[in-house]
């Protein structure tokens, strides 16, 4: 298996946006967002270590994966970006964020994962374990909002990916680490609090996979979008809004940055 990180690159704009999907799926369940967002955007969307063509990348966690994107983009020259994430997209954005705070401009999270213990880990597990296009409809319609169904061209390529060798066996393994004891890691909200790049958080009232309360008591300086009737699928069920929050993030300015306890005063 090839052992790089994937990524597809598009436009030839001054402003970078980086997509990172959610477990379970690839770079093109993008598409229908990118495809709204203005000219002047350069987006880079990824295929996360252990998915699509990533799946020879080592090391599966968010943390894993957060380090490896950071790598691959200095490797691109690429020194500022604006990232969006989805799910456990959204987890390894935020580690991003962490870690090297510089290089992010802002962050768009929808339904990001760490932010609480509680998830569905049943159906976390059922979906990593789809093998055909009817369970993976099944499971991506348990996820998505009342009535959501999830598009058939969106089935297709995750079907698809997942007839490659390995890729299934993978994401069931992804899935049990990430579900062990049916709960998942957290990120300390003290950490949260010294991000300094706008950060928007995204996510639908009927979400069925993690619950939107976990979106409370967030820093005072993140800004907060309740979905409603939405569910975890955000980017398949409401494309056009999630664009919309993608364009008017990347214009927001941040905050002055908290200097770290202990830091003499000048």
């Amino acid at each position: 298996m090839d052992p790089s990180l994937y990524a597809a690159e598009r436009g030839a704009g001054s402003k970078i946006v980086v997509f990172l999907h959610g477990f379970g799926g690839c770079r093109d369940i993008w598409r229908e967002v990118i495809s709204t967002l203005p000219p002047g955007m350069r987006t880079i969307a990824y295929d996360l270590p252990g998915h699509g063509l990533s799946l020879g990348v080592p090391g599966t966690s968010a943390r894993a994966a957060a380090k490896a994107i950071l790598a691959d983009l200095a490797t691109r020259g690429r020194k500022k970006v604006h990232l969006v994430g989805h799910s456990m997209g959204g987890a390894v954005a935020t580690l991003m964020a962490l870690s090297e705070p510089d290089t992010v401009a802002s962050l768009t999270l929808l339904a990001p994962g760490g932010f609480g213990t509680e998830i569905n880990g049943p159906l976390l597990r059922r979906y990593a374990a789809a093998a055909d296009r009817d369970e993976i409809r099944t499971c991506m319609a348990a996820m998505s909002g009342p009535g959501g169904l999830p598009p058939e061209d969106i089935v297709d390529t995750l079907a698809e990916m997942r007839e490659r060798p390995g890729q299934l066996q993978k994401l069931v393994e992804i899935a049990a680490a990430m579900t062990r004891d049916d709960r998942q890691g957290a990120i300390p909200r003290e950490q949260l609090d010294t991000l300094a790049m706008p950060v928007m958080v995204v996510w639908g009232t009927d979400d069925a996979m993690l619950p939107f309360t976990q979106a409370d008591d967030l820093p005072a300086h993140f800004h907060l979008h309740h979905v409603l009737e939405a569910g975890h699928m955000l980017v398949e069920e409401a494309p056009d809004l999630i664009a919309d929050i993608v364009r008017r993030n990347t214009r927001r300015r941040g905050r002055r940055a908290r200097p770290l306890l202990g830091a003499a005063a000048s």
